[in-house]
């Protein structure tokens, strides 16, 4: 019997995005699910549209104001998991992430508990990016990985895949980071629960559209929130 898969797809003020995204993870196999935090742009509503177009395949929740994508992410896994799902998928609505990629983890996911998209492993990458958000993600990994004796390469990227069990297992109702940290927190969790994890090469591209929402709060955070998961907090 194949496994159920759905892309959990966070968004806020995505409006340019949201259709040719949700189109395009259709393509390559999951459903998807929109989690939307009030964007003022209408993205929101646009996606109560793709649901309608395609209600087998879109669900949409709906969250009232910006509440961070750490939250949105638990909020979404844990609607995938209420509604039966094998496999549930993380990914921006930016196309930073490709989901010409999807194939791929869907595939590592047949022999891995976790599969991480990996921008630092050899076919991975990043494209158009500026030599100080290279130093700033591929330092934040590094950093992680050393912090956590962790031994894999991509700590920072939300490109991922969960099998069902694995999110059951990693009490999603304590976990409370956001960003980067957020990131490092599950797969810290995933990998100290004795879940196997693989990467797979991933290409990551800028985003197409609107304003990135990385910031120096975002960093911050994962650098002091690392000691902590060191620590078992």
């Amino acid at each position: 019997m194949s496994l159920r898969a759905i892309v959990v797809l966070p968004t806020y003020n995505e409006v340019d995005n949201i259709r040719p995204m949700v189109e395009d993870i259709l393509r390559h196999g999951p459903n998807v699910l929109v989690v939307d935090d009030g964007s003022p742009d209408g993205t929101g509503q646009l996606a109560d549209q793709l649901q309608a177009d395609c209600p087998e395949r879109v669900d949409v929740l709906h969250r009232t104001a910006k509440q961070g994508l750490g939250t949105a992410y638990v909020a979404g896994f844990k609607r995938a998991l209420s509604r039966g799902y094998d496999l549930i998928l993380e990914m921006d609505c930016d196309f930073s992430h490709d989901p010409s990629y999807l194939p791929l983890l869907l595939e590592r996911a047949e022999t891995a508990d976790v599969v991480l998209g990996s921008r630092y492993i050899v076919g991975g990458g990043t494209v158009n990016w500026s030599p100080l958000r290279r130093i700033i993600s591929r330092g934040g990994s590094l950093y992680s990985r050393v912090v956590l004796d962790l031994p894999y390469h991509d700590l920072t990227g939300g490109f991922k895949c969960f099998h069902r069990q694995v999110l059951e297992a990693l009490e999603l109702e304590s976990v409370t980071s956001n960003g980067y940290a957020f990131q490092i927190e599950l797969t810290n969790r995933a990998h100290r629960r004795g879940f196997s994890i693989a990467e797979v090469p991933i290409v990551f591209q800028e985003r197409r559209e609107g304003a990135s929402k990385m910031s120096k709060d975002i960093v911050i955070e994962a650098a002091w929130k690392v000691w902590r998961f060191r620590f078992g907090g």
